[in-house]
């Protein structure tokens, strides 16, 4: 039913357009913010059913067979799902009761009731996974193969029990690869990613590794203080091996390589003299290896254990001048850049490791008739195209010309499906997904650059499967995976702001929305109580505020919610009517008032808290997914969530008031939702 009440605890919010307060209806709703499993899987399995019915929780443990360490990496990842989603304890499985087997083949009564199931699994990291009402089984190819079914069998998971399912399934490409960093904020930020990018079904890690603070370079003076310990590489190093991913270290050299003249240091080893931010070694420079570059791969591989490190060597001549030194003039560039590499490869190998560059200098149009020839056969080649699309016929001229080859995506849709499927005909050896969020940005990749997370989602499916269809959800999914929340519905109000709204979301004569006229606004987030993202909302219009655009101008600078209530948060659906002139720029405000006078300020940083509604690539997390849709001109908007939790849940909020700045960045509320009793 809903309420026209007012006093202490009841649901009643005014807001004050710089007149009287002005009432407003709230509904109850049981389920104002609810997290729920996602439907479709990710990445989407080469063959999957889901008969209806559900394998119920309780009673249900987990029995792993056989020894090998993955096995157990997948029941401690289960174990962890349970206790996240559900606050449950999954324990071991009694004898002789229904429960979660997990093995492989090289058992012969798993492989027996695979076989008798109809699905028996195929190849290196292939698994077979069935639930039905005699228990949930997950039956690899190898070891390897169970753990990636673990992985879906997580995604199966509901608060009443695991989802009935058939399927197998079975890598398009072997090698899949995401890119971290290591910095002083690595810890935060690669826990919380390790395990979600083996939930996705990546099998390695591209690891930054220029600032380490390797021995070398803290003897020689240009150790980074923002670097990340030598300790630190290892735990990360161990803790991807622990969820199933290689780890290759990245180590930019000949190019990038600013890293060894922080400082000031080893400027007698650039290779332009002339340089005053120095992107390139000097390699006809013994001390350049002997000093620098030797050392600092021995440790690299003292560090990481790798099978393989990659040397970088893009860009080599962006930037500097190379060669610059007259011996380099004599010598020339080709013969300079292949001696280094060779000298790097030859080095690695003696250690019992392999290399890897990337395309873009060795197999230029200018020197790919020459130069590659003279690179060692075994040399892995990463070749980074950034482009949507599907014609990156240079990935196959560099295997024709006989190099283990991997595509390189980074993050504008269709750029990671498209390489991954033009991967995948030619039998190349993986896919590595690229983040370029700053050698020191760690924490952007949740607040900054989130921009650069999302595509790890829509990666791993293209990686996976290439023939399935993009993931459309990615943003909700990246968000869910990096920090997971309980599957649980909580209680709250919607808020119906009709008796407050200032513009309509649908503009028919140019006075609506943001006076573009019907091909430009909002009509397609249709109003009434609908769920966006996680959050219910009752939506009827917008609450737009000044700003400085010439057909926002007269509107009021502030609307006050007299609440006079207790919340655990608030859920504020807004956006601004365009973008601001730089990011975190402030554009506004929410002021938080106690019933004891006491106040608190949310302030709305774009990008961070807010953002355009044209602006759908979300570079902070901060706000959640709220809802996405079209203009009738057909350009893709978006409208976030900034969930404002109460940091005095116990005190009875009076008032909140959003204010504008007046600048081009105006804030408009489009729903509020009041959550918690």
């Amino acid at each position: 039913m809903k309420q026209r009440m007012m006093g202490l605890g009841a649901l009643m919010i005014s807001l004050s357009l710089g007149a009287a307060a002005t009432p407003v209806t709230l509904t109850p709703a049981a389920e104002a913010r609810v997290q729920t499993p996602f439907a479709a899987l990710v990445p989407q399995p080469k063959a999957a059913t889901f008969p209806n019915g559900t394998l119920p929780l309780s009673g249900l443990g987990v029995r792993v067979v056989g020894t090998a360490p993955e096995l157990g990496w997948a029941a401690r990842d289960l174990r962890a799902e349970w206790k996240t989603r559900l606050g449950l304890t999954l324990g071991d499985a009694a004898t002789g009761a229904k429960g979660i087997v997990i093995g492989t083949l090289a058992d012969a009564d798993l492989a027996a009731r695979a076989k008798a199931a109809g699905l028996t699994p195929g190849g290196a990291e292939a698994y077979a996974l069935w639930v039905d009402d005699s228990g949930a089984f997950v039956v690899g190819a190898d070891a390897r193969g169970a753990y990636l079914g673990a992985q879906t069998l997580r995604q199966l998971l509901t608060p009443a029990g695991l989802r009935y399912a058939r399927i197998t399934d079975a890598p398009a490409l072997r090698q899949r690869v995401a890119m971290i960093y290591l910095d002083q904020y690595s810890k935060g930020v690669n826990d919380a990613l390790i395990p979600m990018l083996a939930a996705l079904k990546y099998n390695a890690v591209l690891v930054m590794s220029n600032y380490v603070q390797w021995d070398t370079a803290k003897a020689g003076g240009f150790a980074h203080p923002g670097g990340a310990s030598k300790a630190e590489a290892r735990r990360v190093a161990e803790l991807a091996r622990s969820y199933g991913l290689e780890v290759i270290p990245l180590i930019e050299t000949l190019s990038h390589a600013g890293w060894m003249f922080y400082g000031g240091k080893n400027l007698d080893l650039r290779q332009d003299p002339d340089s005053q931010n120095p992107w390139a070694y000097d390699t006809l420079n013994p001390a350049t290896y002997d000093r620098v570059i030797l050392p600092i791969l021995k440790e690299a591989v003292e560090v990481f254990g790798p099978k393989v490190v990659h040397l970088g060597h893009d860009e080599v001549r962006n930037r500097d001048r190379f060669p610059a030194r007259e011996n380099g003039k004599a010598v020339g560039f080709e013969t300079l850049f292949v001696n280094d590499v060779v000298k790097l490869h030859g080095y690695l190998k003696g250690l019992g490791v392999d290399s890897m560059i990337w395309h873009d200098t060795a197999f230029a149009d200018a020197v790919i008739g020459t130069l590659p020839a003279r690179l060692p056969k075994d040399l892995q080649v990463a070749y980074w195209n950034y482009a949507p699309g599907n014609s990156f016929s240079m990935l196959g001229t560099i295997q024709k010309l006989g190099f283990p080859t991997f595509g390189a995506s980074w993050s504008d849709p269709g750029n990671a499906e498209g390489q991954a499927q033009a991967a995948a005909r030619i039998g190349a050896q993986g896919m590595i997904q690229t983040r370029w969020t700053g050698y020191f940005g760690n924490p952007s990749i949740w607040d900054g650059n989130a921009d650069q997370g999302t595509p790890f989602v829509r990666a791993a499916g293209a990686f996976w499967n290439p023939a399935a269809p993009a993931v459309k959800d990615a943003e909700l999914r990246y968000r869910d995976l990096y920090q997971p929340t309980p599957y649980r519905a909580e209680s709250g109000a919607t808020v119906d702001l009709s008796p407050v709204v200032t513009r309509a979301l649908a503009d028919e004569d140019g006075s609506g929305w943001i006076g573009k006229g019907r091909d430009i606004d909002l009509r397609n987030l249709r109003g009434g109580v609908q769920r966006l993202g996680a959050y219910l909302f009752d939506v009827r219009g917008a609450v737009m505020l000044r700003g400085s655009r010439a057909s926002v101008k007269t509107l009021p600078e502030r609307a006050t919610a007299d609440l006079n209530r207790r919340a655990r948060a608030l859920a504020f659906l807004h956006v601004t009517g365009w973008p601001a002139a730089t990011n975190r720029e402030k554009v506004g405000q929410y002021e938080i008032e106690y019933a004891d006078g006491s106040k608190v300020t949310q302030p709305l940083e774009y990008g961070r808290h807010i953002r355009a509604w044209t602006d759908t690539a979300p570079t902070s997390m901060i706000p959640a997914p709220g809802w996405n849709g079209v203009t009738g001109e057909g350009l893709n908007v978006a409208v976030p969530v900034l969930e404002w939790v109460n940091p005095r849940p116990d005190q009875v909020i009076r008032s909140v008031t959003l204010v504008s700045a007046g600048g081009n960045a105006n804030p408009a509320l489009l729903g509020l939702t009041v959550l918690g009793d």
